[in-house]
């Protein structure tokens, strides 16, 4: 069963292709204008177990949040294609990522009903050139569109870089486990809806 999906979304504000590939090896092709999202997307690949191609043309002549955001739409969008009605699913999942002085949790349910907790506070107004309200667009845009329930908490830290990484970390990881295939599901949704 391949389990990859490609989404196309082109508006006034951006353009965007996304590709990925559910069983991948975490290889990674990423271009959006933004050199730190950039680096952020490559570590949620390599983490995740995602291929994952990226390619976001935005309007960045007038700020960089239509740019994430609609990024997040689509890879999330792209996620739940490739996940195909989450048949077979783990469905659940958790991580818990330390980078030096900050702690990060991410649990997540692939439950097709979308829903984002954001306790995550940054020290910074930006990392690198990107402002960190940024961070919670990305996630909530993502969220929306894959169907996640995603509850993410920084529980210490005070490095912007390190706050942003390790979150964009745990979001791989709870994703990882909660789209591998658990053959006690028989291919079918993990639900007593019998489907999600």
């Amino acid at each position: 069963m391949s389990r990859t999906a490609e989404v196309v979304r082109n508006t006034k504000e951006t353009q965007i292709r996304v590709r990925v590939d559910l069983d991948g090896t975490g290889v990674s092709k990423v271009s959006t204008g933004v050199g730190f999202f950039d680096h952020m997307l490559d570590s949620f690949a390599r983490h995740g177990g995602i291929d994952l191609e990226v390619e976001t043309k935005g309007d960045l002549h007038i700020d960089m949040h239509h740019t994430v955001e609609d990024t997040g739409i689509v890879l999330g969008q792209a996620v739940k294609q490739a996940l195909d009605g989450f048949k077979g699913v783990r469905r659940f999942g958790h991580a818990y990522i330390p980078m030096d002085e900050t702690l990060s949790r991410c649990a997540l349910d692939l439950s097709n009903r979308p829903y984002l907790i954001w306790k995550v506070a940054f020290k910074t107004p930006k990392v690198g050139d990107m402002d960190t309200e940024l961070f919670k667009e990305f996630h909530h845009a993502f969220a929306m569109n894959a169907g996640a329930c995603v509850h993410l908490e920084t529980l210490y830290g005070d490095n912007s870089h390190h706050i942003a990484e390790s979150g964009f970390k745990a979001l791989a990881r709870a994703l990882r486990h909660a789209v591998e295939l658990d053959p006690k599901t028989q291919g079918h949704a993990p639900s007593t809806k019998g489907v999600l």
